[in-house]
């Protein structure tokens, strides 16, 4: 092999889970390189909201919230596949906290400990009041310089207008309308548009929320310990010699080029979200890779690469499963998350029927839809289907309140259905008006006194979490009766793919066998969850990414602090 540069360490992938295992690498002295694909940094991480699920961290005991590992294990064990090997989950509920304290005293990441209910916080090991989700403060993004210009913009579906970025407290004081809301926004659009010379070169907003606050913080803490980032540089192979990783292949403007590693190779690059082929040979559940809230570069390089060198896989059939509205011309889908505990609203089926508590977590609300497509073909799409006090008082999806229907984007207008009476609106839906009149009625007579005997949608603490406070005896309940009524088609889809290569504690790739490959590393969507197909709490899958990215850096440098 003619290797063209040599250093400690390759990271493939500029998401949360590979820039902070580069930097921890580069700490501890090694000479590190990331290099990302795609021509644009920041990966998945940079799209989402940021938030990550530590038990037991420093942030949730200043807030008085005393947690215990041992129910935070059990918990996580109850909930995740079999073949999860419990060491591998035992690494990540004792490492979660000591790599946020690391990345707290390391990089200009500000988490906060929120009280935000697990996913199933009623199991043994769950925690009602929260605590364990942590979500980043805003970050100056004037920081990152030229770089910010390649950072990765939000995800339609966390950002206003597909450009502003918010905080969650400013999403609910805009949801709520709360007092100042509309001042709120008009300074916060003024400070975007009057961003004078930005604005005339790029989209950006220079003022960090969420994922791109956690990823643009994370960069800088690269720039300044001297990390390169190579963009457009995508990896076609992993080199071995005598069955050690030594080094990949990558291509550079648009030739082979080959860089040795001394210690290892960390993956970091994503799952195969965008990858059809894969996906149908694996995935079949979540068949639709268009209907994927993960970055179009997710395709899954890295998994196969490192099954040309002999990795096993886990789980390739799971993935973090969710609810999305699709958006014509938009690259992805835009994960519906409050939206369906808000009361006023309901979703059903092609048959016009309610199947499920909508107020569930997005990955369990994902995993029935999709179960239901399977089995009865009827389900993808499926209807949100509101009336007309939701539609003038939150959004749905993309479309917005207070904003006539007229003035909505083309293809907003081109996915909404609207009718004076229950009947006209099911006809325009392609569903049996009878049917929704029917089920509609039913729901009516429940929500009527906040009940829901069919799926009990506002029972857990979840549910209630993104209802709307102001409203009882139920916050996730209220009849439709005010038209005309609306409807937008809703699709069983994911936030990514979360199975991939087999990992151990110590985040080394191993074998079927579950030996280590030596020389080689996966984080995130690269590597099998240790959630297995579950999803536990808000968090999960950028929590594991950093936790896991935090352990294979200090492993392969052999780090003792």
């Amino acid at each position: 092999m003619n290797w063209q540069k040599e250093v400690d360490v390759v990271v493939v992938g500029s998401g949360a889970g590979g820039m902070l295992s580069a930097l921890v690498a580069a700490k501890n002295r090694a000479d590190v390189l990331v290099v990302e694909k795609d021509k644009l940094w920041g990966g998945t991480s940079a799209t989402s909201g940021g938030g990550i699920w530590i038990p037991g961290s420093d942030q949730a005991k200043a807030l008085g919230f005393e947690d215990n590992l041992d129910d935070a294990f059990k918990y996580v064990r109850a909930l995740s596949a079999d073949n999860v090997p419990d060491e591998n989950i035992r690494a990540y509920v004792e490492n979660a906290a000591p790599m946020l304290r690391w990345v707290t005293a390391n990089t200009g990441v500000i988490y906060t400990s929120q009280p935000y209910p697990d996913y199933h916080a009623e199991n043994p090991g769950g925690s009602v009041t929260g605590y364990r989700t942590h979500l980043p403060e805003m970050f100056d993004g004037t920081l990152l310089g030229n770089d910010l210009k390649t950072q990765r913009l939000p995800s339609p579906a966390a950002s206003l207008f597909g450009y502003l970025n918010w905080t969650f407290a400013e999403t609910y004081q805009l949801l709520y309308r709360g007092s100042g809301w509309l001042t709120g926004l008009a300074k916060n659009m003024a400070k975007y548009w009057f961003d004078w010379p930005l604005r005339f070169t790029s989209r950006k907003d220079r003022r960090l929320t969420l994922g791109n606050a956690l990823t643009g913080a994370l960069r800088v803490a690269l720039n300044e310990a001297g990390v390169p980032l190579w963009l457009a540089t995508p990896m076609k192979e992993l080199v071995t010699e005598n069955g050690r990783v030594v080094g990949i292949v990558v291509e550079k403007d648009g030739k082979p080029f080959a860089i040795r590693t001394r210690k290892g190779v960390v993956l970091a690059a994503g799952g195969f979200d965008k990858n059809q082929q894969m996906r149908d040979a694996n995935a079949p559940l979540y068949n639709k890779a268009w209907a994927s809230g993960g970055v179009t570069s997710n395709t899954g390089d890295a998994i196969r690469a490192g099954q040309a060198v002999g990795a096993g896989t886990m789980n390739m059939q799971s993935a973090w499963a969710a609810p999305v509205f699709h958006v014509p011309g938009e690259d992805r889908g835009r994960l519906c998350t409050i939206e369906r505990a808000l009361p006023g609203c309901i979703m059903v089926n092609q048959k016009g029927q309610r199947y499920l508590n909508e107020a569930a977590s997005y990955h369990i609300v994902g995993q029935q839809m999709a179960r239901r497509e399977k089995e009865f073909g009827d389900a993808s799409p499926s209807w949100m289907v509101f009336d007309h006090k939701y539609r003038h008082q939150f959004p749905m999806g993309p479309l917005l309140p207070l904003v006539p229907d007229w003035l909505q984007s083309g293809a907003v207008k081109s996915i909404l259905k609207k009718g004076r009476t229950i009947g006209e609106l099911a006809r325009a839906m392609g569903v049996d008006p009878a049917a929704l009149e029917l089920q509609i009625a039913r729901f009516n007579a429940g929500a009527a006194k906040g009940e829901d005997p069919e799926f009990h949608r506002g029972d857990a603490a979840y549910d209630r979490m993104y209802g709307d406070y102001r409203h009882q005896p139920n916050p996730c309940l209220r009849p439709l009766t005010e038209g005309p009524f609306y409807a937008m088609p809703i699709y069983p889809g994911d936030i990514g793919t979360n199975g991939g290569l087999r990992t151990n504690a110590k985040a080394q790739v191993v074998d079927d066998a579950g030996q280590p490959i030596a020389g080689l590393y996966a984080v995130g969507n690269n590597a099998a969850s240790a959630m297995g197909e579950s999803y536990p709490g808000a968090g999960v899958t950028i929590g594991p990414a950093m936790t896991f990215g935090y352990v294979a850096a200090r492993d392969l440098t052999g780090a003792n602090a």
